[in-house]
């Protein structure tokens, strides 16, 4: 049985059963809405996050994007469940996120969420085949079946010949790739990618890209990257654009991808010239 044929079973069962997935908001993978966080330091109170509001729909590719102190990184974490936000709400597959208890949150990101960072985050002491199970492991959950699905993401993503090998032996994009499998491996609701091409090369970076958008067309990824790049950003469907911790704009890639990014590059322009 192939990975995608592994998948979509996967995904039929979660339509038809789970608390996670119910069938009149499958087609909204994370809504957020009128999304607030403020941080204090001292006796001051800095807003970060002022009522925001979108959403990404099962199989979209999403970038954000800003300048540093637009709320790239905070809008992240509260989505992640590492911080609580102060008004609004955020729901993952239908289920709303504020008033879960810790232990539910730990859950939310262990099995609901894969996660890519740009530092790869991939444990030395282990193998390329044992990171990508190492959300499994977490769960105490390394079965046989869980072996065999990562050797299939290892095939798709073009990694399975380093399987054995260590990440001090591997490129920085075989890392990221590495990382975007063990990013699946739970089959999440959602990825959610921070700078994933911020430490590689133009090439690798690209390969990694391509990674996401392979995954999305074979597995029906959804993909939520916060990144600098414009060309990485370009590959997306739509990229959201925060200014001051505000939506300042979202544009839709409607033109071939060299397009897009020209439309990135010229509403940024206008963005840092207001």
């Amino acid at each position: 049985m192939v990975i995608a044929d592994t998948i979509s079973e996967n995904i039929e069962k979660k339509v038809a059963v789970s608390f996670w997935q119910k069938k009149e908001e499958t087609e909204i993978m994370l809504y957020i809405e009128d999304l607030y966080k403020a941080y204090e330091t001292g006796k001051n109170k800095y807003q970060v996050l002022k009522g925001i509001g979108f959403h990404v729909a099962q199989g979209e590719f999403v970038a954000v994007m800003g300048p540093s102190g637009s709320g790239k990184t905070t809008l992240l974490n509260c989505i992640s469940c590492y911080i609580p936000f102060d008004k609004g709400n955020i729901k993952l597959g239908g289920v709303a996120l504020a008033g879960m208890d810790e232990d539910a949150l730990a859950r939310v990101r262990n099995t609901k969420i894969g996660f890519v960072f740009q530092d790869f985050m991939l444990l030395d002491g282990l193998t390329v085949r044992e990171n990508i199970l190492v959300p499994r492991i977490v769960q105490g959950e390394v079965e046989a079946e869980a072996e065999k699905l990562a050797d299939q993401l290892a095939d798709l993503f073009g990694i399975a010949h380093i399987l054995n090998k260590y990440p001090a032996e591997i490129s920085g994009g075989e890392k990221q790739r590495t990382a975007v499998a063990r990013s699946l491996i739970n089959n999440p609701l959602i990825i959610l990618a921070d700078e994933p091409t911020g430490n590689l090369d133009s090439k690798s970076g690209r390969a990694v890209i391509e990674t996401f958008i392979h995954a999305r067309e074979k597995m029906g990824a959804t993909i939520f990257m916060v990144t600098h790049d414009s060309f990485a950003a370009s590959f997306c469907d739509r990229v959201i654009l925060l200014k001051d911790g505000k939506i300042y704009r979202q544009l839709e890639k409607r033109e071939e991808r060299s397009v897009f990014q020209d439309q990135l590059l010229d509403a940024i322009k206008e963005m840092s010239s207001m």
